[in-house]
């Protein structure tokens, strides 16, 4: 079985699939179970009677603000879903008696946040502002947003140049581009006609300049689709993702490329699952 963990298109489709309706509501308890990676880094009760803002996403977090009526008592949660974790957002009527996966609920005045993370890789931590620590820290690695203007051909050229990993690698680290997690790395490179193992400062403009368009493309597409579902993921009304339905490489070693005929290779590169086709990724 293929497993996958909650990339950008999984974070952002959850974010939106719960900020408006949490959006005004106010906390009346938090439960926590068993630890997550992180402590919370505050009791709980601290955030009792405080007010959810507009929930925004950084890379694979999610900055949860929750205001106070006190002077200078701003902050909030910033929340990751690890490997295998999932938010829900519920009605309090209709929720379900927290199981043992269930390790944070936000209880507000308009339902119920739930983090599920069976193996509790995930965090929620409290943070006085998305600009100070712990949240600052947290974020300080993360590479430019994918779709962000500033992120150009030349700077995504440049960034890459100056490695000399394989450009898989690269884009998994998320310090030059956030969200092109193993799934849309193997299907932009796919879509960009470049082999994985290909070093990234061997890349001419031309061909950094295709990979970007093609990461833009392909993380748009996985959005429009809901991200991908390959084990645990679902939105926060629980639906599934469908983008895995359209990968042309990802999880199809031994099958034929939908575009020449060749057969889909699989590889381990920094002991992650890469596919690719041989013959249209070109080193």
């Amino acid at each position: 079985m293929i497993h996958a963990m909650p990339e950008l298109p999984e974070v952002e489709v959850t974010r939106r699939s719960f900020a408006e309706r949490i959006a005004g509501a106010q906390v009346l308890s938090v439960r926590l179970g068993a630890p997550l990676r992180w402590p919370l880094g505050c009791r709980p009760t601290r955030l009792i009677g405080r007010t959810v803002g507009l929930v925004v996403r950084r890379g694979k977090y999610l900055w949860l603000p929750l205001a106070s009526d006190q002077p200078g008592a701003g902050g909030g949660l910033l929340l990751h879903l690890g490997m295998s974790g999932s938010l829900a957002f519920t009605e309090t009527a209709a929720l379900a008696p927290a199981g043992k996966h269930d390790h944070f609920d936000l209880v507000t005045s308009r339902g119920v946040l739930r983090l599920t993370d069976p193996r509790r890789f995930g965090a929620v931590v409290w943070s006085p502002a998305l600009d100070a620590r712990p949240a600052s820290t947290l974020l300080s690695r993360l590479g430019a947003e994918p779709f962000d203007a500033a992120l150009t051909p030349a700077t995504f050229h440049t960034a890459l140049h100056q490695r000399r990993v394989a450009v898989k690698q690269a884009l998994l680290a998320g310090d030059i581009v956030v969200g092109a997690g193993n799934i849309y790395a193997c299907e932009a490179l796919f879509a960009a006609g470049i082999d994985p193992r290909v070093r990234c400062c061997k890349l001419s403009r031309p061909r950094a300049e295709r990979l970007l368009a093609s990461v833009r493309a392909t993380l748009a597409r996985a959005l429009e689709l809901g991200g991908s579902s390959l084990r645990d993921f679902r939105d926060a009304h629980g639906v599934d993702g469908a983008y895995q339905l359209e990968a042309r490489v990802y999880g199809r070693a031994g099958q034929l490329c939908e575009r020449c005929g060749a057969v889909v290779r699989r590889i381990v590169q920094a002991q992650r699952s890469t596919f690719f086709c041989p013959h249209c990724q070109k080193r």
